[in-house]
């Protein structure tokens, strides 16, 4: 049963193959620069876009299982052609999907429900490696500025993303199901803040940022303009699920989520 990735060298994407190909499960992981992909030793790699159908009915081939984007690029952009890739996957062989939630309910999610695909929706809310934009603030000056900093966020470990993701496209059981995901406690930033500064053993402050100039930041490394407007609408006002903490996790697993301190301690050498 070959198992294809898509966002293979995304925050979940490259959990996910290095899980599946620990378990000696054959993958194949679609990425848009093989060369860089850094992926295991024997993972099948192949070149793909989700803006070049061609490379995606070619990745098909063989497949009986698949992960799928439903957006993909720095603007979180839908992926485009949703009925047609979906009719191409049910064409290929693929039985089961795994759909990794954008924010909303789109056209990719629409056309697997319609399809005759056993699917399984992946809806998590923060990923816990979000706290690594903040990294470079806090190597040069000790301080992350953050806007809507006292909203409290539930904030998923993307391993548990990828943990449940695996098991979805691997056994029997969660075909129609949607899981919620998020970690086991409903944080603030200045608590995030506080668990990172613990793992690297140094002060770290928080400090409020005014939205305009969280947008003014955003805008200097690049992020576009409606993707900065759905970060912040996200901070200011997350979704009750995503500031709720569920035992998805735990149940589907069998183990509890990661905490964010766990997370903090192992991605210390980035905030030092």
């Amino acid at each position: 049963m070959t198992i294809l990735i898509t966002g293979a060298t995304g925050n979940v994407g490259r959990h996910l193959v290095r899980r599946l190909s620990a378990a000696k499960r054959p993958v194949r992981a679609l990425t848009r620069d093989p060369a860089k992909a850094d992926l295991p030793a024997g993972v099948d790699v192949r070149a793909g876009d989700f803006t070049d159908f061609a490379s995606l009915e070619a990745a098909l081939e063989g497949v009986t299982a698949m992960h799928l984007m439903t957006a993909f690029g720095p603007g979180n952009e839908t992926v485009p052609n949703s009925r047609d890739l979906v009719a191409a996957a049910v064409k290929a062989g693929v039985r089961r999907v795994t759909l990794l939630w954008n924010g909303y309910t789109g056209p990719v999610e629409e056309a697997v429900e319609d399809s005759e695909l056993e699917y399984t929706h992946l809806r998590p809310g923060e990923f816990m490696s979000n706290a690594l934009g903040w990294a470079e603030m806090i190597r040069a000056e000790r301080v992350v500025r953050e806007a809507y900093g006292e909203v409290g966020h539930s904030p998923v470990d993307v391993r548990d993303i990828a943990a449940v993701a695996a098991l979805a496209l691997t056994e029997d059981g969660h075909a129609g199901r949607d899981y919620t995901l998020t970690g086991p406690e409903v944080l603030t930033v200045p608590q995030q803040v506080a668990a990172i500064a613990a793992a690297i053993g140094e002060d770290v402050r928080y400090e409020a940022e005014d939205p305009e100039g969280a947008k003014e930041r955003m805008r200097a490394i690049g992020i576009e303009e409606h993707a900065i407007g759905y970060v912040l609408d996200w901070r200011a006002n997350p979704p009750e699920f995503a500031r709720t903490v569920f035992t998805t996790v735990a149940d589907a697993t069998g183990r509890p989520a990661r905490t964010f301190a766990a997370w903090a301690r192992d991605h210390a050498d980035a905030f030092r």
